[in-house]
């Protein structure tokens, strides 16, 4: 589904604005050092972090289990300013008044 992979990469490199236009209201996401945070931890973490320049995501997989569901897996790799980062990343989005949810996001550093 090419919408889910339009907005997920708008999460990666947009401001807070994305967030607040494509996050479900009980969104949950799952990072290595930050720990599991829910709706309002995430827009606040967003409003003081950075913004990542670039983001590639490859070996995408996408599998939509019912109507109302989309699954996205990859391996994703981004950049800003000197920092370089690859995770393994999976979202989830529902579909709320026809328009597409993030529910969950969940990403595990690569070294």
């Amino acid at each position: 589904m090419r919408e889910a992979w339009e907005i997920e990469h708008a999460l990666w490199i947009d401001g807070v604005e994305a967030y607040e236009r494509h996050m479900a209201p009980h969104c949950v996401m799952a990072f290595g050092p930050m720990g599991i945070i829910e709706n309002a931890q995430i827009i606040e973490g967003l409003r003081e972090a950075p913004r990542w320049a670039f983001v590639n995501m490859q070996d995408r997989v996408t599998i939509a289990p019912r109507n109302d569901l989309v699954v996205l897996a990859y391996r994703a790799e981004a950049s800003r300013d000197a920092q370089r980062y690859e995770a393994l990343c999976t979202s989830t989005y529902t579909l709320e008044k026809n328009l597409l949810k993030l529910v969950q996001h969940q990403q595990t550093p690569l070294d």
